[in-house]
Formats: structure tokens, sequence, C-alpha cells
């Protein structure tokens, strides 16, 4: 189950087809790549360097990455490096260690000492599923498992790349990311005594929390394809805005769309307190802030053209979804 992809594939430019009638086509296609791939790495047989696989955390696992999620971020890679030429099992994999990251983060977002939420993604939270426990560890599985992969050389075979990989997804995901903006979220909630955030303190959080892993998941796709520093800055600036389109986009669902659409409860942000853009700036005025945004993701992406088609419609998917 967990045998690696064939070395014959590294050389070859992102296996996406580019006739792909519409955007939803094309997202579904990379995230059944993205999938399958998941899939291999979470199988029982043992990998290298390992003694036992225990079977009920990768049972709990599994629960907590397959057969779930739009894929988005692993999707923001791969379509980054296909557009600058590079190849598929590097993008591949670098999209999916992102994904590890983010699904681990979403099973200790969903403990009791965080969120406490009892569905994900249209089933049972992994703590409600299996234990506290077990989910605590379900998240440190996978949070590890993810540095493996990004490093592993047998999809990139260049060190130098490996190790801006694998330092960009620790900046993205710690202290000074999601991890740190995790903190500052349950700061605002009122966890640790009173606060009162502005708009500027708002948007610092957010960009921590959910924007930082989004504009890495565009950066790995710049490294992967060996973009220049001019680039790189471009795709940057281009990532940063659709981080935090997408964290507006989400604010507004979780006041207007229903728990069934979303696969989770909605509306706990409000009852919680949560600092949100939406509370800052209203719903005309949050939706007025994601339009702008799309626009400077559009502007950031100019210079490619046609090729940067799809990651244009990605900008503009990101604020019009509806879960």
């Amino acid at each position: 189950m967990n045998s690696k992809p064939s070395t014959q594939s590294e050389g070859r430019p992102v296996k996406v087809d580019p006739s792909a009638p519409d955007f939803s086509h094309r997202l579904a296609q990379v995230a059944q790549q993205v999938e399958t791939f998941l899939v291999g790495r979470l199988g029982a047989e043992v990998g290298p360097g390992e003694i036992v696989r225990p079977p009920r955390l990768m049972e709990a696992m599994r629960h907590a990455v397959l057969g779930g999620g739009k894929r988005l971020r692993p999707f923001l890679a791969i379509e980054t490096a296909r557009m600058l030429g590079g190849t598929e099992a590097a993008a591949l994999a670098a999209g999916a260690g992102v994904e590890l990251v983010h699904c681990y983060s979403l099973v200790h977002d969903d403990l009791p000492a965080m969120d406490d939420d009892d569905m994900r993604r249209g089933k049972p939270t992994v703590h409600k599923a299996y234990d506290e426990a077990t989910a605590i560890l379900v998240g440190d599985a996978l949070q590890t498992l993810a540095f493996e992969v990004v490093a592993d050389p047998t999809w990139q075979p260049d060190p130098a790349i490996r190790a801006d990989l694998v330092l960009g997804l620790a900046r993205a995901s710690g202290l000074g990311g999601m991890v740190g903006g995790q903190l500052l979220d349950l700061t605002a909630e009122g966890r640790f005594g009173a606060v009162d955030l502005d708009v500027d303190d708002t948007l610092r959080m957010q960009a921590m929390k959910t924007g930082a892993i989004l504009a890495f998941s565009v950066e790995a796709g710049a490294l992967v394809g060996g973009a220049d520093a001019g680039e790189r800055a471009a795709l940057l600036r281009y990532g940063h805005a659709l981080g935090q389109a997408f964290q507006i986009a989400d604010d507004i669902l979780d006041r207007e769309a229903s728990p069934e659409a979303m696969g989770k409860a909605t509306g706990k942000d409000k009852d919680a307190g949560k600092a949100t853009l939406v509370d800052r700036l209203g719903l005309d005025g949050a939706r007025a802030e994601c339009d702008r945004l799309v626009a400077a993701c559009e502007d950031a992406v100019s210079q490619w053209g046609e090729k940067a088609r799809v990651l244009r419609d990605a900008a503009r998917f990101t604020v019009a979804r509806k879960t």
C-alpha cells in the first residue's frame, strides 16, 4: 500500500489535463491524484526505518485524511509547478505534504480543548470516532509524515529544493504561522482574558492561522517549478492575497451556509466571539474585500498571461465557493 511511485515520472511535466472543461473538473482531477498518493502513504505496510504501524493509529489517520476535502492546497502547489514547467512527482509530493499538515491541524482544531467540534467533512471528528488520545497522536503522526514526504529524495532529487521545502513548510505551519495564529485566535475568544482586536489585529491572526499555509502551497509549487526570485515574489503576493480571501470567504460561509452544506457546525465563530472581518466590516464590506483580493491575485500572476488561467480561476473559486 505504501510503495513509492516509479521514478520514471520524475522528469515529466505535471500530468494534468490542460483541456479539462472547467475549473471544477480540474480541481477534482487533481484531488483524485492527491487521494491516490495519500492512500499509498497511509497503508499498513511498514516503511523504511519503521518497526510497526499500529493498526488503530493507521485507521484513525485514514479517517482524518481520506475521502474528503477539496485538496485546494495541493492543487495550488501542483498548478503553480505546472505553470512553471515543474515535474509531476515532485509537485505531487510537495502538495501532499502540505495537505497532511492541513489535515493534522484540523484534527487538533476539532479537539475539546480547541474548537470542540463533532463533525468534519460530513463525518465524526477523529476524537469522536475514536478518542482524544488517539486524535492527538493522529495529528502528531500526520505532521511528522508530512515532513517525511517532503524530505524524501524519491520525489525531489535536488537537496537544495528539499531543504527549502522543509524550511518553508516548518515556518508556515509553526509558531510564526499556523500554530501561532491558532493561539492568537484562542486569545481573541477571550480564553486568557478580555481582548479587543481591531482590523489589523484580525488580519494578522488570519494571515498566520490560515494564510501562511495557503501561501506556502503556492511557494512550494514555485520551488518545484524553479521560479527565480522575481517570480517567487510575485507568486507569494498571489498566495498571501489568496489566503486572506479564503479566510474571509470562510467567515462569510460560517454565517450563511448550512451545517449540511459545510459538513460541520456553522455559526460557532460568532457564538465563540471569534475575531473575523465579517464582524469588523459587515457582510457587504467583507464581500467587497474579497473582490479586491481576487483582483490582487490576478494582478500578481499577470506576467504569465494565459498560463496562469488556472491560478486566476482558483482565486475566483476561493471566494465563490459554497462549502
